[in-house]
């Protein structure tokens, strides 16, 4: 049983017709039909109910077409790995993060990586996220870093980290002084926020909204490093995750406080298309962002 045969019979089974599947393999139909019934005389069955108009899989072929779809997965996998150890240098890796992930959390994920894969070359995009899922949906990205990751049938999505968030704002200001606090302490502050369009000014005005909080915004900014120099010049307070502000608070040019009310956080995922093949290299970077190697 052949690779190529399994190909025009899942073609044959996608497309509902021996014509198109013989323009697609660039043979004649005549040849399509005689690849179809070599496949059924080695399985032994009917696959396809050729009465029917548009063509139907029996549910033999319906069987036979799900392992295929696996076994031809499975075989460009393995010619993806046999690739890469072919090349020790030509091996490459698409990633898309969103600017705080990709500055703050995929440094040290990347130097583990490089450590096992010297060769590989790992493509780093900082994006925002709706070009993010946009690029992965499309192929183009193999694995892509997001806030709040949203679930899609078209996308495999794991948790990466949870980023504790903490408040934010200016040596200068009041609130500089506390050890922790109380969120009900934000209300009508000035404060600068994400853009609405951000999904982690979403979650934080949910958290707000779960205590039943007002801010008064000032400013709203799309990225975390403007947040940052707004609140460093005392514009306003914001909340913010602790990875990104840990430079200005060893600075000190920003404080920062965790709340005592509970322990809120920002989650962030890994997302990839479903199906998609990738090559051992790759898929070693997944399982170290899911810490399941070190």
């Amino acid at each position: 049983m052949h690779i190529e045969i399994l190909k025009i019979f899942c073609d044959l089974a996608q497309l509902q017709s021996f014509s198109k599947t013989a323009e697609k393999h660039l043979l004649s139909q005549s040849a399509v039909s005689q690849k179809l019934a070599q496949l059924e005389m080695t399985l032994k069955c009917q696959l396809i109910n050729r009465q029917k108009r548009p063509l139907e899989l029996t549910k033999e072929g319906q069987l036979v077409y799900q392992a295929a779809k696996d076994i031809l997965e499975r075989y460009e996998q393995l010619k993806s790995e046999l690739n890469e150890l072919k090349s020790s240098s030509g091996s490459r890796i698409n990633i898309a993060a969103i600017f705080s992930i990709g500055m703050h959390a995929l440094p040290d994920y990347v130097k583990k990586f490089m450590v096992k894969y010297p060769n590989v070359n790992v493509h780093i995009e900082y994006l925002n996220a709706d070009k993010i899922y946009e690029l992965v949906m499309a192929g183009d990205i193999d694995i892509g870093l997001v806030a709040i990751p949203k679930r899609d049938k078209r996308l495999e999505v794991y948790d990466f980290e949870d980023e504790p968030l903490v408040l934010v704002c200016s040596p200068k200001h009041p609130l500089a002084n506390e050890t922790q606090v109380d969120i009900h302490k934000v209300q009508f502050e000035r404060f600068i926020s994400f853009d609405e369009n951000v999904p982690t000014r979403v979650w934080i005005d949910g958290i707000l909204a779960r205590y039943n909080i007002v801010v008064r915004p000032v400013m709203k900014f799309d990225n975390i490093e403007t947040i940052k120099r707004a609140v460093e010049i005392n514009s306003g307070i914001s909340i913010l995750p602790r990875p990104t502000i840990l430079q200005e608070v060893a600075g000190g040019t920003i404080k920062a406080m965790p709340f005592s009310n509970e322990n809120f956080f920002r989650p962030t995922g890994i997302i990839i298309r479903k199906n998609k093949i990738l090559g051992q290299a790759a898929r070693y970077f997944i399982e170290l962002l899911r810490k399941k190697v070190r």
